[in-house]
């Protein structure tokens, strides 16, 4: 397969908190003293969860689960049929290899089932057609460049509101060029 690097559809999902917050699990800070941050946030500020998916072709974006939701089996399943596999349909994806983290909203057995009708055996997922290795970290574009990428443009005019919020993530989604 000359064009696999092209193939690969990588899917995640992140959140978008009011405040400006950054979960930065990725990046790590070294030292030999102990840094003693102390980071105060609200206990429960306002976010949006955006899901996308990324491929050679383009960037699909989902976020209309609505505010201050927390992704789950159902409502992961419920966007895979009512967003995702339907607008796949408007792309020429027969050859894409669908990818997924571990999360357990992914992996639980309806929705594996569920992607399969779509991929066949083109699923790299715990629990999928070609299983994701056990203890392996989650090495895609998304985690290590598109969510850092999109959330330092976000955030440069520091919205103090959801709606400004929402419109800043669609409009730096929809200038990323394939």
């Amino acid at each position: 397969m000359v064009d696999f690097h092209k193939r690969p559809l990588f899917s995640d999902e992140a959140h978008f908190w009011l405040n400006g917050y950054v979960n930065k699990q990725n990046c790590g800070i070294w030292s030999v003293a102990n840094p003693q941050v102390y980071v105060e946030t609200p206990l429960h500020p306002e976010k949006l969860t955006v899901w996308c998916a990324l491929w050679a072709g383009g960037i699909l974006l989902q976020n209309d689960e609505g505010h201050n939701v927390t992704v789950n089996g159902d409502r992961y399943r419920a966007m895979n049929t009512n967003f995702f596999i339907p607008e796949l349909n408007n792309h020429d994806v027969q050859e894409l290899w669908f990818q997924q983290d571990a999360a357990t909203c992914h992996t639980a057995r309806a929705t594996i089932d569920l992607l399969k009708d779509t991929f066949v055996d083109r699923q790299i997922s715990r629990f999928g057609p070609v299983n994701w290795p056990p203890r392996s970290c989650d090495l895609t574009p998304l985690d290590y460049f598109l969510w850092g990428y999109v959330k330092s443009l976000v955030y440069a005019d520091k919205p103090q509101m959801i709606d400004p919020l929402e419109d800043n993530i669609r409009r730096v989604i929809a200038d990323i060029r394939p």
